[in-house]
């Protein structure tokens, strides 16, 4: 009852603040545009924020060779990590003010652009990145972000967070404010061929996921559900040949503008548990988000299905074959049956090989204590319903 109070006192404030949403240029090649969109936000000096792998594969280059062409100078950061923790952001901040960088450029998949977001929440407010983590604390507008997603999947490059890790508590922790939406986002498919299997795969399901928690959430309008079944249409059509052809360029096109939209629609809405597990799975073990996400996504709709299905039904109806021969709870359960056939034939694991046992307690204690009066959940989850949630993971024999 208390968290749906909370949620009832925030709801009202929420849907008052104004949430931007990028200009987004889209097509093969638009990363070409880099330079020019520079000079039209007046950024005479971009900090690049990427990670070593893209300067290796040559795809940063075509971002410097943009910038070249413009004639506009510019620095580089590319020791971004997988979950990027404070240490890494204090790193960024110390570039961008050494090059008195006047605009940043953030390259890459969801570490590189929450990064970038960190990084310039930091220097505009002069504050450390560890007093910046919770709700509305960076109250200023930032210098411009150019974020290029180079996978489908974090919607990052239109949200309003920037997720962080705080290694000696073991927790991700989130920035949120509305200034940290970027001011541009190219979505340029060509950047997206040639991604491994693996994280076109897994990424893809965490764009997936943020479509379901945003239709899901109490705070779902007209609007951002239009959204999230536009989204997950296109994913559930297009995934399986991004995966398949990695060279199939308008699958590449269609699973990037899907990643921007469910990015759209869940920065209106929030997320909710599907999230906040795999968030302490990522801050435990270091599992990557969107296979986090991939795994807990069947088990939570199942919960929800258990529970209070009424939303879920809703959303469901949308993808069942024949609604008209089909009884109500049928088409809950034909829809996360589809969700788990994607994963499969994905080859998505069901369980997580690194979680232990003795965890448990722990990781459901932080998973509940991240949605509590922040996620608008269409049921709550107990804590013991957590961790019977998080039994089923565990890998084979250890339950």
């Amino acid at each position: 009852m208390l968290h749906q109070l909370l949620v009832g006192v925030k709801k009202p404030f929420i849907k008052m603040v104004p949430v931007s949403t990028p200009h987004c240029v889209e097509g093969a090649g638009s990363v070409a545009k880099v330079g020019e969109l520079c000079q039209q936000y007046r950024v005479s000096k971009p900090l690049i924020v990427t990670d070593n792998a893209l300067v290796s594969l040559g795809i940063a280059q075509k971002v410097i060779s943009s910038l070249q062409r413009s004639s506009i100078p510019f620095a580089m950061y590319d020791d971004v990590v997988p979950d990027p923790n404070f240490d890494v952001v204090r790193e960024g901040v110390n570039v961008y003010c050494e090059h008195q960088c006047d605009g940043i450029i953030a390259l890459g998949g969801g570490s590189p652009m929450d990064c970038a977001k960190a990084i310039a929440a930091s220097v505009r407010t002069g504050k450390d990145v560890a007093r910046l983590t919770g709700l509305f604390r960076v109250h200023r507008p930032l210098m411009p972000i150019i974020a290029i997603p180079t996978t489908a999947g974090t919607g990052s490059e239109t949200t309003a967070a920037a997720v962080v890790s705080d290694e000696v508590a073991r927790k991700k922790l989130a920035i949120a404010d509305p200034f940290l939406v970027p001011k541009v986002a190219i979505l340029d498919a060509e950047l997206m061929i040639g991604l491994p299997v693996r994280v076109t795969a897994e990424t893809g399901i965490d764009a997936l996921t943020h479509a379901i928690e945003s239709y899901l959430s109490g705070y779902a309008n007209s609007y951002t559900k239009a959204l999230s079944i536009g989204a997950i249409q296109a994913i559930l059509e297009y995934l399986p040949k991004a995966v398949e052809n990695g060279s199939d360029i308008q699958a590449r096109e269609k699973m990037a503008k899907a990643s921007f939209d469910a990015g759209v629609a869940f920065t209106r809405t929030y997320i909710g548990y599907v999230h906040a597990i795999a968030h302490q799975l990522g801050a435990f073990y270091h599992v990557p988000h969107g296979q986090a996400n991939a795994i807990v996504l069947p088990q939570v709709l199942r919960f929800i299905a258990e529970q209070n299905p009424v939303r879920l039904r809703e959303l469901a109806a949308h993808f069942c074959d024949d609604i008209a021969l089909e009884p109500q709870s049928d088409i809950v359960s034909q829809f996360i049956e589809k969700i788990e056939m994607l994963l499969r034939s994905l080859g998505i694991a069901s369980t997580v090989k690194e979680l232990q046992e003795y965890d448990i307690a722990d990781i459901a204690k932080q998973a509940i204590g991240e949605a509590f009066g922040e996620y608008p959940v269409p049921v709550v989850m107990s804590n013991k319903q957590c961790q019977e949630l998080l039994v089923k993971l565990l890998p084979n024999g250890e339950h």
